[in-house]
């Protein structure tokens, strides 16, 4: 089984040796060049097309990290991006992983999870960390709540009334009853919410409702 190239984009020295050294030390790895500006990144990494690039996020200069990222990633689409970071801001976050980053890990990691992680990403995975994968989902769930909000900001006040009918598990006849209507004009209604809310029976419907 042949070596993961790796590449390191880092502008602080230090930081490029520790983990040049890291690499080099750890069977299974091959470091194939450090470089310190999106400059040099953006000329080398397509002629070297390593297996993975381990890149900061601010390089210090106008183009950071995932400014090369989006340029990078069309021209080596085999090649898998982890942005290395001090950062944890959800913005930056996503910023790399639209521009076509796949993996997202701290710089304090220890090398052995960092070594996993490479492992992972170059074997198809999507290494984060602990705090960032939660913060990804966070993100997720709020705008699928956010989602789900805008479809029930669809219905009528008549519609949700119905549906609230039916989360108390009414029947089409009792709904009728309570609501002083006939049950066709119940199911019709019924038909409407399940079409405006993306869904095929009761359940769906009373869990968009709940927001699950």
């Amino acid at each position: 089984m042949k070596d993961i190239s790796i590449c390191i984009v880092d502008d602080n020295k230090q930081l490029r040796s520790a983990l040049e050294e890291i690499i080099r030390m750890s069977e299974g790895f091959d470091c194939v060049a450090t470089i310190s500006s999106p400059e040099e990144a953006i000329e080398q990494i397509p002629e070297l097309k390593p297996d993975v690039v381990l890149m900061d996020i601010n390089l210090g200069t106008t183009e950071n990290g995932i400014d090369c990222v989006r340029i990078l990633k069309p021209l080596v689409p085999t090649t898998n991006f982890m942005m290395c970071t001090v950062y944890e801001e959800d913005e930056k976050i996503f910023e790399a992983l639209r521009a076509g980053a796949s993996g997202y890990i701290l710089k304090k990691t220890a090398p052995t999870k960092l070594l996993e992680a490479i492992r992972e990403l170059f074997q198809g995975g999507a290494p984060m960390s602990s705090q960032i994968a939660r913060k990804v989902v966070a993100a997720f769930q709020d705008k699928a709540a956010t989602t789900s909000d805008k479809k029930l900001d669809q219905l009528t006040n008549r519609e949700r009334e119905i549906l609230e009918q039916l989360s108390k598990g009414l029947m089409y006849k009792e709904i009728a009853a309570e609501l002083f209507l006939s049950p066709e004009t119940v199911r019709k209604h019924v038909y409407h919410i399940y079409e405006k809310l993306h869904v095929n029976n009761r359940v769906e419907a009373v869990n968009k409702f709940f927001g699950r």
